[in-house]
């Protein structure tokens, strides 16, 4: 009997180093363990689900919710714990969301992508308040998910939102925060007035107090940048201060911004993607038996390298939105409002926007253009103001020669802004004008071309009709506007003018920045975009009219060298100049021009 057990108890464990070594001898699969956690997160899609520009009916190559399908799904299958969260400015953006179904009952395709991908969580972003609380209510009943912004609250003192959900992944609890930006009354004015915001850092804390004893791992998903926009002081609206006040959250999702981000500060990881559905972020932590986040990761994943998935493009609501928009642009189907695109409705004689002379500096912005005197120019007569100011939102904004349709429109003016007419001293609109100004770099001796301030957006820089002035960019922000002459005079200070503005400039720059006392007067019962498309359907064919009003003075741009670099940065040999000046010195110090 003993020798039996013996010989058992060989063979036994002859199977057992055999089999060891069998495993060994096979080849390793890498799989996510039961203690790892992968947290996927999409921020700024701006309705784009299908990944296809309405504004020139071409599909894109490396944006939309159906390319981040696929991704999910492939990561979905490599790994047993993942969260997929969204962190805002998912509902607006193009002629789909803004035109159709941001304006109507019923389902939304972007709320429907994100059914059917099962995000757990998104965040609200500030352009979710652009069709006003009715929206919000609506999104809220058709998501499958909670949608979260601890820092909002009514003003009643009642909760508007959640400001946090709780999810688990195979016995992991995962907290998530959403902050939304405290500053979108800045931005939509008294469509935010059904709310109170407060800084992102102390919401954020009181959430984690709450949070911490309950969860194992906390990710916070803010729709901020890191580093503050508006309040650089108190630091109310940036990640940096919840980094500060949290130190034991494990992950940081930002947005907002457009921008990429990949860091790890004091073993929190932090990400954030550009817009359009072009990245995911994605953060890989590791825990112990415990559920301690022992170790993180962070990849900001490309999205030209997938391709769309069925799941969004064959769904039949999308499918059926997706057609719905282009037929909209092509003149067959009206709006929610009733608004008939027309198809196309009219022919433009030549372009409009000229073509740059630097690669990646646009025209539009250094020199008067058709495009902006064609929007002061209807902003004017729809509103009977003396000057008017508008910006062009994209640097490649244009009417090209040739047909004119809805999407042509949406080009040059992607947003679904009314205009407002509002009374202005002459030293109200000059300070306005100085504002606007910032957003150039000062020249300085050895400049060969002009560049833009990287912390001003372009579509903060608006363009001046009914007035002719300089920009003199040899002066410091706050001194360049010089030489306003309004009918053929001096302007004054004392003068008093009226001026046609959109009503994202007026909350977010004329009041936000104190620049003018006065409130409007008048308010269009419909959209610039809609101005736009009625002056062009009664001309039939526009042609390009450029005033000259404006231009930039100040600076001395000739140089020998500077055909040389221009030639080299459109050949792509050299990186477009937008930020940063080509300067004839530090070309020389660094080796690039002899």
């Amino acid at each position: 009997m003993k020798n039996w057990r013996f010989k058992s108890t060989l063979l036994v464990s002859l199977v057992l180093i055999m089999s060891m070594a069998f495993a060994f001898a096979m080849p390793v699969t890498e799989t996510t363990g039961p203690q790892d956690l992968v947290i996927l997160a999409t921020t700024d899609l701006h309705g784009n689900v299908w990944g296809f520009s309405y504004e020139n009916d071409k599909d894109t190559t490396n944006t939309g919710m159906a390319r981040i399908a696929t991704y999910v799904e492939q990561v979905r299958s490599e790994n047993a714990n993942v969260i997929l969260l969204d962190n805002g400015d998912a509902v607006q953006g193009n002629i789909m969301t803004d035109d159709l179904y941001n304006k109507r009952d019923g389902n939304h395709p972007v709320i429907q992508a994100m059914n059917l991908l099962h995000y757990d969580s998104m965040t609200l972003g500030n352009h979710e308040f652009n069709f006003g609380e009715g929206l919000i209510k609506r999104l809220q009943e058709l998501a499958d998910f909670p949608l979260l912004a601890a820092n909002m609250q009514r003003v009643d003192g009642t909760m508007s939102t959640l400001p946090y959900t709780i999810v688990e992944r195979s016995g992991i609890k995962i907290g998530i925060i959403g902050l939304t930006n405290p500053n979108a009354p800045r931005w939509d004015g008294e469509k935010t007035d059904p709310f109170v915001y407060s800084a992102v850092g102390p919401a954020a804390r009181r959430a984690v107090d709450i949070l911490k004893n309950k969860v194992d791992v906390i990710v916070v998903a803010a729709h901020v940048g890191l580093y503050p926009e508006y309040d650089v002081d108190g630091g109310s609206d940036g990640g940096l201060a919840i980094l500060e006040m949290c130190p034991e959250i494990n992950a940081l999702i930002l947005g907002h911004a457009h921008v990429t981000v990949n860091e790890i500060q004091n073993n929190i990881a932090i990400g954030g993607a550009k817009n359009l559905g072009r990245e995911v972020i994605r953060i890989d932590l590791s825990l112990d038996a415990n559920k301690k986040v022992v170790g993180q990761k962070v990849t900001i994943v490309d999205m030209a390298d997938y391709e769309p998935s069925d799941l969004i493009q064959k769904d039949p609501f999308i499918a059926e939105a997706h057609q719905a928009t282009r037929d909209f642009i092509s003149g067959g189907a009206p709006s929610a409002d009733g608004t008939q695109s027309g198809g196309i409705f009219g022919t433009a004689s030549v372009d409009f926007q000229p073509k740059n002379e630097i690669k990646g500096l646009p025209e539009g912005k250094l020199r008067d253009t058709a495009v902006m005197d064609l929007i002061n120019k209807v902003q004017l007569e729809n509103s009977g103001a003396d000057v008017s100011a508008a910006a062009l939102f994209s640097d490649s904004s244009n009417i090209p020669a040739g047909p004119i349709n809805y999407g042509t429109i949406f080009g040059i003016y992607k947003y679904d802004n009314t205009l407002y007419r509002v009374p202005v001293t002459g030293a109200e609109l000059k300070a306005y004008m100085e504002w606007s100004a910032a957003c150039y770099n000062q020249f300085m001796p050895g400049d060969m071309s002009i560049s833009f301030n990287p912390d001003k957006p372009g579509y903060l820089y608006d363009m001046f009709a009914g007035v002719d002035y300089e920009i003199d960019l040899s002066q410091p922000v706050g001194q360049r506007i010089k030489n306003v002459m309004f009918k053929g005079k001096p302007l004054s200070d004392t003068q008093k003018l009226t001026l046609a503005v959109n009503n994202y400039r007026y909350s977010s720059a004329l009041k936000a920045q104190k620049l003018v006392s006065g409130t409007r007067e008048w308010e269009s019962p419909n959209s610039i975009r809609d101005m736009l498309v009625a002056y062009i359907k009664e001309q039939g064919t526009i042609y390009p009219s450029v005033d000259n009003n404006w231009k930039i003075v100040g600076v001395d741009l000739s140089s020998p060298y500077r055909a040389q670099m221009i030639k080299m940065i459109n050949d792509g040999k050299y990186d477009s100049p937008y930020a940063k000046s080509l300067n004839i010195d530090e070309l020389k110090k660094a080796g690039i021009i002899k």
